[in-house]
């Protein structure tokens, strides 16, 4: 599936600087959003209500499944969906490999782990890598080892070529395998904000701007066929609104994806993108608060052709 051009990216350069390169500010600003939004609620509302049934077909009777969770953060998400696939396929022993390039969130994730009881049946394998590191690691090591369930909560957004990331991970997927890919849905206030202003705020190469539109869109000049689920979710941008406001500056930074968005952008693209904030098709307000459409979608995928 050749996809790259639809990620071109301009090599002009940019005053504003990435988030993605600082992880310590990522990591606050992100901690905020969780609690500024219903974002893992409405995935845990998936992981226990519509994943269940995805995950009944992948067994096979197999007495051992293998698991890869790329971008896996502190593993909250990866542990619910290894719970519901321990309910679906009791007494299987499972191979879970982890890929996440922060070192802070790998920590997070074994304390989490050695905090939770019942898990024996998990090996855990934590690979501290980028998923392009972590697919050339497999290629050069020759791996023939094949999954069961590989899940992408979140993290399309940081790699080169989307497309061919999926390629890849598809391409390792056991013949009853799936894959589950979790991002911002089209229709979501990202969407808006990215259509309007990507230009000018997507610019990092490991930084972009797509949702489950254009991933649609590439599955389906592909041929590839996916069932595809929408998550209503929304985050309380209420603060960015108060000049100066350290929460609400936090909070802009990991919406645009710009350090200090506040203090590096100029006059007129912080104007531009504060009136976009409160656009209704971006936002709707309640009760003086100021809810940002943060609806995600979901994709699940089977193995290559």
């Amino acid at each position: 599936m050749e996809i790259s051009a639809y990620f071109a990216r301009s090599t002009m350069a940019f005053p504003l600087k990435s988030l993605v390169h600082d992880d310590s500010h990522y990591q606050k600003s992100f901690h905020l959003f969780l609690e500024r939004s219903s974002e893992h609620q409405c995935m845990q509302d998936f992981i226990h209500n519509i994943l269940p049934d995805i995950l009944a077909g992948i067994g096979e009777g197999k007495s051992h499944l293998n698991v890869i969770g790329v971008g896996s953060g502190a593993g909250e998400i990866d542990l619910e969906m290894l719970s519901e696939l321990h309910l679906k396929h009791p007494g299987v022993t499972v191979d879970n490999e982890v890929v996440e390039p922060s070192s802070q969130q790998l920590y997070n994730y074994k304390v989490l782990v050695s905090q939770k009881p019942g898990l024996d049946y998990i090996k855990f394998t934590l690979n501290r890598m980028t998923a392009s590191e972590f697919e050339e690691h497999w290629k050069t090591s020759k791996m023939s080892k094949k999954a069961d369930f590989i899940h992408m909560v979140q993290m399309l957004y940081y790699v080169k070529d989307p497309g061919a990331t999926i390629s890849f991970f598809q391409s390792l997927l056991n013949k009853n395998g799936k894959l589950l890919i979790i991002l911002v849905s089209g229709e979501s206030g990202w969407g808006k904000l990215w259509q309007t202003f990507g230009s000018q705020l997507c610019y990092s190469e490991i930084s972009q701007c797509v949702t489950t539109e254009e991933i649609k869109g590439l599955l389906d000049s592909g041929g590839v066929s996916y069932q595809s689920y929408e998550l209503p979710s929304e985050m309380d941008i209420t603060e960015c609104f108060t000049e100066g406001d350290e929460k609400g500056e936090l909070l802009l930074d990991f919406l645009t994806e710009v350090q200090n968005f506040s203090k590096s952008a100029s006059p007129e693209l912080k104007a531009g993108v504060l009136e976009l904030l409160r656009r209704p098709d971006c936002s709707v307000e309640s009760n003086g608060r100021v809810l940002f459409n943060n609806n995600l979608g979901v994709l699940v995928v089977g193995p290559l052709a």
